[in-house]
């Protein structure tokens, strides 16, 4: 270690804590006060030296019951998370969340140890979740505004725009590729002369953004350099890459002055761009269908979208390959006939379902000089499911909130009430339940912060040697005890090797799939786990249950994000559609997998794959 590092284990604990963000107390068994850091000067108001050694006066008279008796379960049990109040120094409530575990010394509990957070990072994170489904929700109608436009600069000009609208920059263009220049072609917020400007690509962010292989970069350093950069108080620079045909095309700018983008800003940026290169392409051949009719049919053709030409009387007359594709109607069955779907008027959308299922975004144009009408579509299907899926998300997160809610209000409103005309094991049985009920809060919010990390690929694991056979042991202890109507039954290799893998993830893994193997088999049956090596250096875990099962189209999307499958009876069965998600996130973070298969006789075969940590050795058991 260097010399920063040369202090005791003490001074280093002691820096530690007083580097915690959070509020850290820890108290003796009879609540006097041990550690009082730094963090908890600022979020109640006492100095360390006030409340050392004594009860800190931070917990309200109306709530010394609940402290009491989360204490002795603590005591007595597992960790607990609760939303609380508690006391500043000027007698100010506090809305906090509070994780308390035990001091342990050696095997004896010697105190409490008490981390308190604000309670409004929850509420902060479900405002995050809402406000990236309303921007998603956005997106689609921005897409579809940029592509009812066919004029090349006003296409370039919207792009510009809603840019800034979606991300909240506050300045936005687009430059075009020319060779080995760039060109200012559009801007937003930004001086109307510099519209036009050219500069060097080699010495450009877009060339950076290129040999990265990436889409989307930010930008902080070397700022003042860049030509069309004329905005006060400009720190950051997003750069969105526009592909037509696969090939780079351009590249959107947004700058940002007043506030920081963050990872959803970038992904926004990323999907805009991508189908702003879809729209310039179309606004592209469109202009060269008018200007050069010899090119008229190439360009035709290669559009990814579907593209079909009107007469006068509305009947098609063209109707190209991506067209057919999408709609499953050859050219044959189409031309001389009106379109398979409305037409919406020009600059408008109308979006619709075809008899295959696929829903179609369709958007006109008429041409002037010949007094066609040129109809453009595309494939909106998935952005459509991914909006039902945030709905249907939405909706059950509510009602999986509502209910332990109104029964820890109800509890709570008991207590306060007839707090005087209850017997003492009735308020801690009130008590109790609005611990339990604060507890599945907790790991409801534990679950969308997972899947919210999952989904902005954060999720961090620590890659060591892990005893699965221990893990697996220490999942299935007790289990048992939990439903009389089950059989559970594990079946672990002799000389089971360690996988590669962390352990607090491994542990949540095999949570997630008991938890399953119980829930959606409500009728009881037996809950086998069993645990081996294969011939690829792997470890294979499989949970196995008679339960509902899972129809062979949603074996693979119950692992995606949001997605509750209705299947014979799983629907009933409630969740955030956020688990089997996690649990596959985790497996990949750890160079594994999870897949889910039919078992013959009933039910559903999870099956775990990590990878050895040890070579297996010839007399490994195997299966």
């Amino acid at each position: 270690m260097g010399d920063e590092w040369a202090g005791s284990d003490d001074e280093i604990a002691r820096a530690a804590l007083d580097s915690s963000p959070n509020a850290v107390v820890a108290l003796d068994r009879d609540q006097s006060v041990l550690v009082w850091n730094a963090a908890a000067e600022r979020v109640f108001g006492w100095a360390a030296e006030e409340v050392l050694g004594r009860r800190a006066p931070i917990v309200p008279g109306e709530l010394t019951a609940e402290h009491n008796a989360v204490l002795e379960r603590v005591r007595t049990g597992e960790p607990v998370s609760l939303r609380t109040k508690r006391l500043h120094s000027d007698g100010a409530l506090l809305d906090l969340r509070v994780d308390i575990s035990a001091l342990r010394l050696g095997s004896a509990v010697g105190g409490y140890v008490c981390v308190y957070h604000p309670a409004r990072a929850d509420e902060l994170a479900r405002n995050r979740m809402a406000r990236r489904a309303r921007l998603v929700r956005r997106l689609t109608d921005v897409v579809g505004d940029i592509n009812s436009e066919l004029e090349l600069s006003a296409v370039l000009d919207r792009i510009s725009a809603n840019l800034t609208e979606l991300t909240g920059a506050d300045a936005g263009g687009f430059v075009l590729i020319e060779g080995d220049r760039l060109r200012l072609v559009s801007t937003y917020q930004l001086p109307d002369s510099i519209r036009g400007t050219t500069t060097d690509l080699r010495t450009s962010l877009v060339d950076q953004l290129l040999r990265t292989g990436k889409t989307v970069m930010l930008e902080s350093d070397g700022l003042g350099d860049l030509v069309w950069a004329r905005l006060r108080g400009l720190h950051t620079i997003a750069l969105g890459l526009a592909a037509v045909g696969g090939r780079p095309y351009g590249a959107l700018y947004a700058l940002f002055a007043r506030r920081n983008p963050g990872h959803l800003e970038l992904e926004l940026l990323e999907l805009l761009a991508g189908h702003a290169g879809i729209a310039v392409g179309n606004a592209v051949a469109y202009q060269e269908a008018v200007r050069q009719r010899a090119h008229e049919r190439a360009v035709f053709d290669a559009s990814a979208d579907g593209i079909a030409v009107l007469d006068q009387d509305g009947l098609v007359v063209r109707w190209n390959p991506a067209a057919a594709g999408l709609t499953a109607l050859a050219p044959e069955s189409v031309i001389g006939a009106p379109p398979p779907f409305p037409m919406p008027k020009p600059g408008e959308k109308v979006t619709f379902q075809m008899e295959n299922g696929r829903w179609l975004d369709v958007v006109s144009a008429q041409i002037e000089e010949t007094g066609e009408v040129v109809v453009d579509f595309r494939d909106v299907t998935s952005a459509k499911e991914l909006e039902e899926a945030k709905d249907l998300f939405l909706a059950t997160t509510s009602h999986e909130l509502r209910t332990p809610i109104t029964i820890v209000r109800g509890f709570a409103s008991t207590l306060d009430a007839r707090w005087d005309k209850m017997a003492d094991p009735e308020r801690r049985a009130a008590v109790h339940t609005i611990a339990e009920r604060s507890r599945s809060l907790g790991e409801l919010m534990d679950h969308l912060l997972l899947g919210a990390r999952a989904g902005a690929d954060e999720l961090k694991v620590r890659i060591e040697k892990v005893d699965l056979a221990e893990r697996i042991d220490a999942a299935t202890l007790g289990l048992p005890a939990l439903s009389d109507k089950h059989r559970v039954e594990v079946d672990i290799a002799e000389g089971l090797p360690p996988v590669f893998g962390d352990p607090l993830a491994t542990d949540i893994i095999l949570g997630q799939l008991l938890e399953n193997a119980f829930k959606y088999s409500p009728k009881g049956g037996l809950i086998s786990v069993a645990a081996w090596p294969d011939e690829d250096d792997n470890v294979v875990v499989v949970v196995d249950d008679e339960g509902v099962g899972i129809a062979p189209p949603d074996r693979e999307r119950i692992f995606e994000r949001f997605v509750q499958v209705d299947s014979g009876d799983r629907r009933r069965f409630g969740g955030v559609g956020l688990g089997l998600y996690i649990v596959r996130s985790l497996a990949r973070a750890q160079g594994g997998d999870v897949s889910a298969h039919p078992r013959p006789e009933g039910g559903t075969r999870m099956r775990l794959v990590l990878r050895c940590a040890s070579p297996i050795g010839s007399d490994t058991p195997m299966r």
